[in-house]
C-alpha cells in the first residue's frame, strides 16, 4: 500500500467517506469531521505512520491538502 492509499485510507476509516471523495475534503467539509472526528482522523493518521503529530499540527489540520503539508515534516511523502 501507498503512502498515499495510507493516507486516504486515515479519512475513509476515521470519517466514513468514500475514498473517492476525500481529496477535496476540508475541516466540518462533512458532517462527520467535527471535533470528535477530527480526532479520531488524527489517531488514524498517527497509526498509519507511525507517528506523534505536533499540537499545532493537530490543529492546522483543516484539508485534505493541508494534511499532505503537515506530513511532510515528518519525512512522510504522499
Amino acid at each position: 500500500m501507498t503512502n498515499k492509499e495510507k493516507y486516504i485510507n486515515c479519512f475513509v476509516e476515521a470519517l466514513e467517506v468514500p475514498a473517492d471523495k476525500v481529496e477535496n475534503l476540508e475541516y466540518q467539509g462533512v458532517e462527520s469531521w467535527d471535533s470528535v472526528g477530527h480526532m479520531s482522523l488524527v489517531a488514524a493518521i498517527e497509526d498509519a505512520f507511525d507517528i506523534m503529530m505536533d499540537t499545532d499540527d493537530i490543529v492546522d489540520l483543516s484539508s485534505f491538502a493541508k494534511g499532505i503539508e503537515i506530513l511532510k515534516k515528518y519525512d512522510i511523502e504522499i
